[in-house]
């Protein structure tokens, strides 16, 4: 501070510090007042369906190659008719995210094909082991809504892959 004169360093800071006693203090009740995270806020992942149930992720493996933080791990597996996860040739068969590793820069979600990936703003990922914080297909997945059925099924009568990939079904 070269314009105060070193006597009155100490009251200039005293003085600061009894501005700041007579503000209303700035406090966030968390957890008994949640506020929405912002509309771009880059939170945990989910795994996406179509509108009939079947799933996005098509097993490709983009988005775990390109992961900086290498925390993606994804194992594909091909469709079978009796045994249909997704439209087309293959599906996620292991799916996982290490939320210890994650660095949350969305690059999975730019690299996903498909849609299959996104991020909501969902914030308290919290977990007592190491485990707890590596999250399976059985936790990313989006959760079924009115009118969808729990996959394994056939794709809807009379469409293609395609169909799905363009909107259609």
């Amino acid at each position: 501070m070269p314009d105060i004169p070193d006597p009155l360093r100490p009251v200039a800071g005293f003085g600061t510090t009894f501005a700041s006693m007579f503000r209303t203090p700035i406090t966030e009740q968390y957890p008994e007042e949640r506020k929405p995270a912002p509309p771009r806020y880059h939170g945990r992942h989910q795994l996406n369906r179509y509108d009939d149930g079947l799933e996005k992720c098509i097993g490709c493996e983009l988005c775990a190659w390109s992961c900086p933080a290498d925390a993606i791990y994804v194992e594909g597996a091909d469709n079978t008719d009796e045994e249909r996860y997704s439209p087309g040739e293959r599906y996620g068969r292991v799916y996982q995210i290490n939320y210890l590793r994650c660095i949350g820069c969305g690059l999975c979600i730019e690299a996903c094909p498909t849609r299959a990936l996104t991020m909501t703003g969902d914030y308290e990922m919290v977990g007592t082991s190491r485990d707890e914080m590596i999250y399976e297909k059985d936790r990313l997945l989006a959760p079924l809504t009115d009118g969808m059925t729990a996959p394994p099924h056939p794709m809807a009568e009379g469409s293609r892959p395609e169909n799905y990939y363009r909107g259609e079904i």
